[in-house]
């Protein structure tokens, strides 16, 4: 319930970040069981490998992939969230809406990040109905203070309290969203209402690893954060990091050091394989492969005293090779959201929730920002080695870095902390490094966040 009646309210006061027309994952914690609930968005049904290529078949920037309806895949946080309260929320679906509807007719207070960013981002603007929303009429972002309110974002919510999710999917908001895609004037998508229709949740296994004297609970493909931040604490553990504790907040030469090359071999493994294992089948035996304890400790041997540079992906066992797959060249933005929410009954969740970059797509309609979340695939479809598991293709899910994360004591399976970050590709090693901070050095939470990145 907390996360739901939060996730509309940022949809209104951090729209760059996170919102209805983003997707999210949640990992819930009912105090018996861990759950992994995926809401990420899917590409359309038309959507091929060549989506972000030139007709030469070069690659586009990313400033053309991400700026217009190409972008745009079909939301996925409403219906995610819907069935979470289906299975586990308390109060009605409506009461949830009330806190959102009344700060968009209200009105909420431009934040210093807020004016910022629009004053630096040279494409929402031109967008005319974000245009109308943001910006005064001289063309300068209202300022800080200046209080905003958004009666087609609280008309929206309306209809989806009194109606449920479907609302989104199935009538009017799914036709202007299409129609919003589409008619973009230099950059249309091939989103369709029907696309929008078809989507659905899934509820899959969470990655699951033991570190020292606790569980760590992650999510699975296609977020690759689960298994890369397992990799990295599985190779932490041949290390003493209890002796690598920072003095005064600041992490000694060799204790960064040891993170940054961990860090190079898990992102190695995660360029190379990554991918939605509904459509690309991970190496080897899968995750347990990928986090094979003696392949990870062969994996750590390569750290020696000066920095390895550019890591190569490693040959899970039951790889022969590890160059069936191509490399993923995909570049994910830093502007997201991260939840958490505990209880006193023992039940906890950490979710984390995007519209991809800032502003996602740069496009507007009744009343939110629409994802550019496709940008997250893979612009390049194959390379020398053969065709890159992160590629396009109908109705598949980019890969993310998102890394919504629960820690269990391991003896006891008591809840520890539920942790998680925004950060685009980054998120992995931020949330890395909090749990070494916690687990390892003692840290408490923002001791642990404060550490230097």
């Amino acid at each position: 319930d907390a996360a739901i009646a939060t996730q509309l309210v940022l949809t209104l006061v951090e729209p760059q970040s996170s919102g209805i027309g983003g997707g999210a994952f949640l990992m819930y914690y009912d105090g018996k069981k861990v759950q992994a609930y995926d809401g990420r968005e899917t590409a359309p049904s038309k959507a091929d490998e060549h989506l972000f290529q030139h007709a030469d078949g070069t690659p586009m920037s990313r400033t053309e992939g991400i700026v217009g309806g190409r972008s745009t895949g079909a939301p996925g946080v409403l219906r995610m969230l819907a069935l979470a309260h289906r299975q586990h929320g308390k109060l009605a679906w409506k009461t949830l809406f009330q806190p959102a509807i009344r700060l968009s007719e209200q009105g909420f207070a431009v934040s210093p990040r807020l004016h910022t960013l629009l004053a630096d981002d040279r494409y929402i603007r031109k967008d005319p109905t974000a245009r109308a929303y943001f910006y005064a009429p001289d063309g300068n972002p209202w300022p800080v203070g200046h209080v905003l309110k958004n009666p087609e974002l609280a008309r929206t919510l309306r209809e989806l309290a009194a109606g449920g999710a479907d609302v989104f999917y199935t009538g009017r908001i799914a036709r202007d969203i299409e129609a919003k895609v589409s008619r973009h004037p230099s950059n249309p998508g091939l989103l369709t209402a029907a696309d929008i229709a078809a989507y659905q949740p899934k509820l899959r296994e969470p990655v699951c690893n033991d570190y020292r004297a606790y569980t760590v609970c992650g999510m699975p493909p296609p977020s690759s954060g689960g298994i890369a931040v397992a990799q990295m604490l599985g190779m932490f553990e041949t290390r003493n990091m209890a002796a690598l504790a920072p003095v005064n907040g600041i992490p000694g030469a060799d204790a960064v050091h040891v993170f940054s090359e961990v860090g190079r071999l898990a992102y190695a493994d995660r360029d190379r394989y990554a991918a939605d294992t509904d459509f690309v089948p991970l190496p080897g035996r899968g995750i347990p492969a990928l986090l094979d304890k003696r392949y990870l400790e062969q994996r750590a041997s390569h750290i020696r005293q000066r920095s390895m540079g550019k890591a190569e992906a490693g040959h899970p066992p039951g790889v022969e090779m590890a160059w069936n797959w191509g490399l993923d060249n995909s570049i994910e933005a830093h502007s997201t959201s991260h939840i958490v929410a505990v209880d006193p009954y023992g039940a906890g969740l950490s979710m984390t929730t995007s519209v991809e970059d800032a502003f996602g797509s740069r496009q507007m309609v009744d009343g939110f920002i629409l994802n550019n979340q496709l940008t997250d695939f893979s612009f390049d479809s194959r390379d020398a080695n053969g065709p890159v598991a992160n590629r396009v293709e109908p109705r598949k899910r980019p890969r993310s870095a998102m890394s919504p994360t629960i820690v269990f004591d391991k003896k006891s399976g008591r809840f520890v902390e539920a942790v998680g970050s925004p950060g685009g590709p980054l998120i992995i090693n931020y949330v890395a490094k909090v749990l070494v901070g916690t687990l390892d050095w003692g840290l408490d939470m923002q001791q642990a966040i404060a550490l230097p990145n």
